[in-house]
């Protein structure tokens, strides 16, 4: 994991692990697994499932990824016209 990785996600689980201060860290960790419907083992948990949860975690349910919302057209023929570079 690169440094500013671990930056960010310290930076966006500090404040939220303080809402739960009875819980440890494994015991939050894991909770935040549950909220992100996440089903493998503790271990093979990315950060990236971490971050995008945490970044999600208090938003509103119909809000999109931040990620995503960059890239996203209201409409289809606009989507395949900057997709081949037709418009920018």
């Amino acid at each position: 994991m690169k440094t500013h990785r671990v930056n960010e996600l310290i930076e966006l689980l500090h404040p939220e692990w303080q809402k739960e201060p009875d819980l440890n860290l494994v015991e939050f960790l894991l909770k935040l697994a549950e909220e992100a419907k996440y089903e493998g083992k503790l271990e093979a948990l990315t950060d990236d499932v971490l971050i995008y949860h945490l970044k999600m975690r208090n938003s509103d349910k119909e809000e999109m990824i931040p990620g995503i919302a960059k890239d996203c057209e209201d409409d289809f023929k606009t989507a395949i016209l900057r997709a081949r570079g037709i418009i920018k």
